[in-house]
């Protein structure tokens, strides 16, 4: 079943329809929303969900006040829905919506985390000449130190997101978590205008010493999770810091070059390689107009990488690969594979191939209805898989127990 005749808009309607299980949506509301779009139309998908989340930060009964379950539940609906309303308007840096919309979507997640018990608490770690924002959840209130969860998003998700992704997962299987962003990511990018960078090990380095300074998170115990671009990012990061303990990435990623030029006509293609940068501006922008799909990629990647045209875009992410760099990475690896990945194809298989007895593949596939890039819409099954994961490889490295080796494909009936 399609959510929209347009490719880009029905993946990331499954995208926010996905977040249901963890408080991140409501099903009905999303369904009738994607009814009403214009398919491809970016002020259309704009309108829609913004309208939809001014009425939910604004519904309930009058003659009553709402319970604090009710109010956080609302908030975080209200503020997944000012995020989706955000995600095409990249296109255009200085459009006013951007800064003002954004706005709303933390204050309506920020009054949804207060009502955690414990609450979520945003913290402000020092990093080499910028600052990460993150946010720890505990899992208890008990002071015993317990595994911790570092997690980060992608290419264009925030770490709000990731709450709903397995932060909510992980918290209900005991694990504290931390979520967090590095340059070129929303709010790094947005308060202190900075892109990507291909050392992600200077964002995690100092989540890491901000770990240590907490007595209830059992620093020994640290897993490393990255979503879509973070399959890149989070094995790039434990190949340089070795208190990362364990990996997982959804999906893993080898060469990030490889998977923005997914996308692209041999043609263009052949302009890259031939580094003509006039000559890839000038025809890949008729391209954007003929691909919904293709102008987000683009004017997102110009947007997170502080990029002035496309050919920058894609010359940056030449750095983005794990080559010469994954045989430093010490600790397991979880990797995760969408067998159907229209954005990654191959690369969980390269990733996990080059890190050989470290690595447990998983992939995921059609009849687990799993089989798309992030596995959208099959979060309840991921997690599953994923911390049963986790807690069986922090299980085999505590003392007295054999450690765990070796790359494992799981099959399909493998279920968590």
């Amino acid at each position: 079943m399609n959510l929209s005749p347009d490719p880009s808009f029905d993946f990331n309607l499954l995208r926010w329809l996905g977040g249901a299980p963890y408080h991140g949506a409501d099903v009905a509301e999303v369904l009738k929303l994607a009814g009403r779009l214009t398919a491809g139309d970016f002020e259309s998908w704009y309108s829609e969900f913004f309208s939809l989340a001014e009425r939910v930060a604004r519904e309930g009964w009058q003659d009553r006040p709402a319970t604090p379950v009710t109010r956080r539940d609302r908030a975080f609906r209200a503020a997944a829905y000012y995020r989706a309303a955000d995600f095409y308007l990249h296109g255009n840096p200085a459009d006013p919506r951007i800064k003002i919309t954004w706005a709303e979507a933390r204050d309506q997640f920020d009054r949804a985390i207060a009502e955690l018990i414990p609450a979520g608490e945003r913290v402000t770690i020092a990093a080499d000449g910028f600052d990460i924002p993150a946010i720890y959840y505990r899992a208890s209130r008990d002071p015993a130190p317990r595994p911790t969860v570092l997690m980060c998003n992608g290419f264009d998700g925030s770490q709000e997101e990731m709450l709903h992704v397995s932060g909510f997962a992980a918290l209900e299987r005991g694990f504290h978590v931390l979520t967090f962003e590095g340059p070129g990511q929303p709010t790094v990018l947005r308060e202190q205008g900075l892109g990507f960078r291909h050392d992600w090990e200077a964002v995690v380095s100092p989540v890491a010493d901000f770990c240590e300074t907490i007595p209830e998170i059992d620093a020994g115990r640290l897993a490393l999770l990255g979503l879509s671009f973070g399959g890149y990012l989070a094995p790039r990061a434990a190949a340089f810091e070795p208190r990362i303990a364990a990996v997982i990435t959804i999906d893993g990623l080898f060469d990030g070059y490889e998977s923005v030029t997914n996308l692209l006509t041999p043609p263009l293609r052949s302009l890259l390689e031939a580094r003509d940068a006039d000559g890839f501006n000038a025809a890949i922008r008729p391209a954007m107009d003929h691909g919904t799909g293709l102008r987000w990629w683009i004017e997102q990647g110009m947007w997170v990488f502080r990029a002035d045209t496309p050919y920058e875009f894609y010359d940056q992410a030449r750095r983005y690969t794990l080559a010469g760099v994954v045989d430093k990475i010490a600790c397991p690896v979880l990797v995760c594979e969408a067998s159907a990945d229209d954005f990654n194809p191959g690369q969980a298989d390269r990733l996990a191939t080059a890190l050989g007895d470290r690595a447990t593949l998983r992939s995921f596939t059609p009849g687990e209805s799993a089989e798309a890039h992030s596995h959208l819409g099959a979060w309840v099954l991921m997690n599953g898989v994923v911390f049963d994961w986790l807690t069986g490889t922090f299980d085999a490295s505590a003392p007295g127990t054999a450690a765990m080796t070796g790359r494992h494909n799981h099959p399909e009936s493998s279920a968590p």
